[in-house]
């Protein structure tokens, strides 16, 4: 079993140290395989080694045209008379990764994917919902509920979401060999994207998510959208079940917010209530699983670390390495004509 704790200073060193990690995987996978699948998530984050990202790959240190990417979720019901705009929508996923990664790169993936939230229309959903109760079931202990459709529903538009948008995506995984490492955050429950607290592991590879009233109402009151009306009532997700069949998932956690629950994967038994302690079941299988963490999100991890590497995981602390140790060569600049990190 290989799970691996790093602790760092701050969100500066996290993501640098994270850097390494990714670009190291992507170089052997290129050298063994030929092409990479990287798993990507969005949120605040990841945003300092996407950066990292966007310079190694415009100077030269591998090549992005072999690496193919694929996010973790989507809204669905974002503003937009149609599916372009609701993916323009400054909201989406999609732009975030344009702004933040894929739009800083002069030389541009293979591929890039985002689950296909955005082309469900979202009152057409909700009506099929409605008038087709026995077409699908809630499952879920807590208020985000996934919203699992049978295969067989007897609502055309229904059967269409589940083959084509969300078991579609999961099989494109495959077609391509699955992702060899998969970049995640940890949500203040210890729910992974939209995996949220309660939901089952098995059978949810990608899921069709109710959000709960308060997640919807939060995403107002913090500026996100100017009315409930206009903010998405569900999303599309991978489930854990299929975050963790990457052969490495890297988990990045910064801030107080983090602290309890990544202490609390590492130490108890997989459970949905707390969907990253699936990691856990990778770790068994053979698979890496590595947390980096700032010293704040590391705060729990620290205060029980006899108890957690009594269960398996090997911790090493870095607070007191050197600043740029892993990318030296990494200083950011930025072209004033292109925006791209060069």
């Amino acid at each position: 079993m290989s799970m691996r704790v790093l602790i760092t200073r701050d969100f500066d060193q996290m993501s640098e140290e994270a850097a390494g990690i990714v670009l190291r995987d992507i170089a052997d996978g290129l050298g063994a395989r030929g092409r990479y699948n990287l798993g990507l998530a969005t949120g605040a984050t990841p945003t300092g080694l996407y950066k990292h990202l966007a310079k190694a790959a415009n100077g030269g240190a591998f090549e992005p045209g072999r690496v193919r990417s694929f996010n973790l979720d989507e809204y669905v019901g974002l503003p937009g008379e149609n599916a372009q705009m609701r993916a323009l929508h400054p909201e989406s996923y999609s732009y975030f990764m344009v702004q933040e990664l894929f739009g800083l790169m002069r030389k541009k993936f293979a591929e890039t994917n985002v689950p296909w939230g955005c082309l469900v229309e979202q009152e057409r959903l909700a009506a099929a919902l409605e008038a087709n109760p026995g077409d699908w079931e809630a499952q879920g202990a807590d208020k985000g509920k996934a919203i699992v459709i049978r295969r067989d529903a007897e609502n055309e538009y229904l059967r269409w979401i589940r083959r084509e948008i969300l078991d579609a995506y999961a099989a494109k995984i495959r077609r391509f060999g699955g992702i060899d490492l998969h970049v995640i955050g940890v949500g203040g429950r210890g729910h992974v994207a939209f995996h949220e607290a309660g939901i089952p592991f098995e059978g949810n590879e990608v899921l069709l998510v109710k959000l709960d009233a308060n997640t919807v109402e939060n995403a107002v009151a913090d500026g996100h959208f100017a009315k409930v009306e206009d903010s998405p009532q569900y999303a599309v997700s991978m489930g854990a079940e299929l975050v963790y069949q990457a052969r490495k998932v890297l988990l990045l956690a910064s801030g107080a917010r983090k602290s309890e629950p990544v202490a609390e994967t590492l130490l108890r038994d997989p459970t949905p209530e707390v969907p990253i302690s699936y990691g856990r079941n990778l770790a068994a299988r053979g698979g890496d699983m590595i947390y980096v963490l700032d010293e704040v999100a590391a705060a729990g991890v620290l205060a029980r670390r006899a108890e957690i590497e009594a269960r398996g995981a090997a911790i090493e602390d870095l607070r007191g390495a050197p600043a740029g140790r892993k990318l030296p060569e990494l200083a950011f600049t930025r072209d004033p004509a292109s925006g791209l990190l060069g």
